[in-house]
């Protein structure tokens, strides 16, 4: 079956095709900026200052609600605070008179968002809200408004007008309401001392929290993933265990597991270059570099990576040892980058150069090609 055909004769209206003015454009931004700078010389600091004040000392949960647009903004607004570890939660106002009303306790603050101050289903909530003992809050930008008379405290976000044309739709007023209660958000924030860490604590999937809470006995490899040897092991018997476990290295290891040094795929080009047909005789300990960077369990994922990239030449991996010196783990560059923490960005913009180097599976590749030459 295909699509039905127009009937002969008749043509399709066609949308005519429109153009954005960039003078216009650019005269809606530079109005848009005329009147949010109105909001900001006109606010009321004292109000606010009460305002944030209050949010400060209470001993309940701050609850927001709004209608429309302004409930969007009072939704946005209340989980920017329970992200910083607030106590916070939005409030539908027609949920509420259906049941919802019930969260509400004697201790709580019920924040109303309203451009108008008159919105019905806001005013319908007032008086149940005032029953349960809350204390309300109106946030408002016309004035005279219904809100104000019944709250129990009122803010005035002061409003030129909206950008819309017909100065109906809410493209300036909630802009106002976004910006005064992030700003509240943030002098809460700083009140309360909110550290880096507790900040991450309460985002540990994001970047910042990965890269604050993962520490590297949370991203290493541990046990039969080790790459390990002995110091006497001859160099082409442990090509096996150099390629296979991903690591680019051999951890070289004496009896007790105490780390002796590593052994990259580096190191075994440089050898094969410079030994040929010797490197056959040649042992691990001979050649691994017993100096290696190395890292606690305890430290951060970050300070791991801090040490990779540290002069005077950046390395791939970092073995993970006790205060005893015993090998415990490893931890890779791919394993942090996995991991998802702020290396994160490198994932997306790829990885620096000097991190690039030759791909491990293709080292056997490489000593055939070299013994090949040199009719081995």
């Amino acid at each position: 079956m295909g699509s039905l055909s127009s009937p002969s004769g008749l043509s399709l209206p066609s949308k005519p095709t429109t153009q954005i003015d960039p003078n216009h454009l650019l005269n809606l931004f530079k109005s848009q900026q005329k009147y949010l700078n109105h909001f900001f010389q006109n606010l009321d600091l004292t109000q606010t200052l009460t305002f944030t004040q209050t949010l400060l000392k209470t001993q309940g949960t701050i609850f927001f609600t709004g209608v429309g647009k302004s409930g969007f903004v009072a939704q946005k607004i209340s989980q920017t605070l329970i992200s910083l570890g607030i106590k916070s939660g939005f409030l539908s106002p027609v949920d509420a008179l259906h049941g919802d009303i019930g969260i509400l306790s004697n201790q709580d603050i019920l924040v109303l968002f309203s451009k108008s101050g008159n919105t019905e289903e806001l005013l319908r909530l007032v008086p149940c809200a005032k029953g349960k003992g809350v204390f309300l809050i109106s946030v408002t930008s016309k004035l005279p408004n219904s809100l104000t008379g019944l709250c129990d405290m009122n803010v005035h976000l002061p409003l030129e007008r909206e950008l819309c044309p017909f100065d109906l739709a809410p493209v300036t007023s909630t802009a106002i309401q976004m910006v005064f209660g992030d700003t509240v958000a943030i002098a809460l924030m700083d009140a309360r001392n909110l550290t880096k860490n507790e900040y991450a604590a309460n985002h540990p999937a994001g970047r910042i929290g990965k890269s604050l809470i993962f520490k590297v006995k949370d991203v290493m490899k541990k046990q039969e993933e080790l790459p390990v040897c002995r110091e006497g092991d001859l160099i082409m018997d442990q090509l096996v265990e150099l390629t296979s476990k991903g690591c680019g290295c051999l951890l070289v290891i004496d009896g007790e597991f105490h780390l002796i040094g590593t052994f990259t795929d580096g190191d075994l080009r440089r050898t094969l270059k410079a030994s040929g047909e010797d490197i056959f005789k040649l042992t691990v300990g001979e050649m691994c570099n017993r100096n290696p960077r190395t890292i606690s369990p305890n430290a951060m994922a970050v300070e791991a990576m801090q040490k990779m990239e540290a002069p005077p030449s950046p390395v791939q991996f970092l073995p993970v040892i006790n205060h005893e010196n015993i090998l415990i783990g490893i931890v890779t560059l791919h394993g942090l980058v996995s991991a998802g923490t702020w290396l994160s960005s490198w994932c997306s913009e790829g990885l620096p150069a000097q991190y690039g180097g030759q791909v491990l599976g293709g080292t056997f590749a490489h000593i055939k090609a070299h013994l090949v030459s040199s009719h081995y």
